[in-house]
């Protein structure tokens, strides 16, 4: 009996703890729903907000094939964090276009967090907390220990797989 009491309680500690995928909330700041905390890739394509620019613009981007060949030789088993806003136009030109490398450098999806954050630039149960968040789209690449090796914040300095290969040359 005590086990089973032992692993109820276990298993409600961790729903309870569990965070919602692809949250949607309404944002008082764009008096508009949102998503919110941690997301899918599948989960913010499908946003129809978010979708309506993702998918042509995905479709349209053609990175840099000089700077995409040097990339390559560079990317190992980085992890990156995206933070951005389903409200934010620059989330909606920019993260797309992130995705469209990140495809063509084959960079494992299970190395790619993505957080969702509300017109105030926060989301839920502190999972930003840390980050210095001050504009989105936020793309931060880390190490595989987890030191962060350097970010993209808003828009890229020059284009994105260029500023994501100033990162990586920074890093060797």
């Amino acid at each position: 009996m005590k086990i089973l009491l032992s692993i109820t309680l276990i298993v409600i500690a961790m729903n309870v703890s569990a965070q919602e995928v692809n949250k949607k909330i309404h944002d008082q700041v764009h008096n508009k729903d949102i998503l919110i905390n941690a997301c899918t890739r599948e989960g913010i394509t499908t946003f129809p907000e978010f979708k309506e620019m993702y998918d042509p613009l995905y479709a349209a981007y053609i990175p840099d094939a000089a700077t995409m060949i040097e990339l390559k030789k560079l990317v190992k088993n980085e992890k990156i964090k995206i933070v951005l806003g389903t409200w934010c136009g620059d989330s909606k030109a920019n993260v797309p276009n992130f995705f469209k490398i990140l495809d063509a450098l084959h960079f494992k999806e299970k190395n790619v967090e993505i957080i969702a954050a509300d017109g105030n630039k926060k989301a839920e149960n502190g999972i930003l907390d840390g980050l210095d968040i001050s504009r989105v789209p936020t793309f931060i690449v880390f190490d595989k220990k987890g030191k962060e090796l350097g970010r993209i914040t808003e828009g890229p300095k020059t284009s994105l797989e260029g500023d994501l290969l100033a990162i990586y040359k920074k890093k060797s």
